[in-house]
């Protein structure tokens, strides 16, 4: 079963996560699959710039609580679109969970719909935002990202905006898409690479200091009896026993 739909049309590859019956959640196969679609974006010269979107109301649920990819696998999927020699634009209609928040940070370029919704969900199950730190910490207002790791609280496009995690919101994403995507098949592929690898030199340095620590707390975590206990309230639909 294929997880990812491929179209292109003008210089721009359209990666879609298409995987409905768990909305996008990303699971080992999913990891696996978007990581050979992108490199194989980046060997082709026609290719531009990549888009990411998908099917269904939902960006990504986050990790699949029961496929859950290898930490150490998206770790390698955050990186390779930080480092792919390509613009990645995130194209989001729909609501984003968890570890989704980690891809959409990884974007270089990130456009939402007011109909989109965001939240880091980690701490009510027993988590916490671990790997995807790597690609959130470094692009994303600090004050305003404690707030929202600790509550898990739900907020809207106009907050993720104000606080970085998108670059741009509106109630048509593809018109607010439409100049940025412009703009790219109007500059030169080699500019594009370069002038990406000075806007992710950053980020990657967070990668060579943190990856393996975060990738070490992530699998703790996911091993503990507060996270058991809070993936199977999640999936019984119930309260935790923490709540308070």
């Amino acid at each position: 079963m294929t997880l990812i739909g491929r179209t292109r049309a003008r210089g721009m590859e359209t990666l879609t996560l298409d995987s409905p019956h768990n909305r996008n959640a990303l699971s080992a196969a999913l990891v696996g699959e978007l990581a050979s679609c992108l490199a194989d974006c980046a060997k082709e010269d026609a290719v531009r710039a990549i888009v990411l979107t998908h099917t269904g109301n939902t960006f990504s649920a986050g990790a699949d609580l029961k496929d859950p990819p290898d930490p150490a696998a998206l770790v390698g999927l955050l990186r390779q679109i930080v480092e792919l020699g390509k613009p990645v634009v995130a194209r989001v209609t729909g609501h984003v969970r968890a570890g989704g928040l980690g891809l959409l940070a990884a974007c270089d370029i990130a456009a939402a719909s007011t109909e989109s919704t965001f939240a880091f969900t980690e701490v009510r199950i027993g988590l916490a935002p671990a790997v995807i730190s790597l690609t959130l910490l470094p692009r994303t207002d600090p004050r305003a990202l404690a707030r929202h790791y600790l509550t898990g609280e739900r907020f809207d496009a106009a907050e993720a905006a104000r606080i970085g995690l998108v670059t741009t919101a509106g109630d048509d994403v593809d018109a607010v898409l439409e100049p940025i995507l412009d703009g790219l098949r109007r500059a030169a592929p080699e500019a594009l690479a370069e002038t990406k690898r000075l806007l992710t030199a950053k980020v990657l340095e967070t990668f060579d200091r943190d990856a393996a620590d975060l990738t070490a707390l992530s699998a703790r975590l996911f091993a503990s009896p507060h996270a058991r206990e809070g993936m199977t309230a999640f999936l019984e639909r119930r309260d935790p026993s923490w709540l308070v």
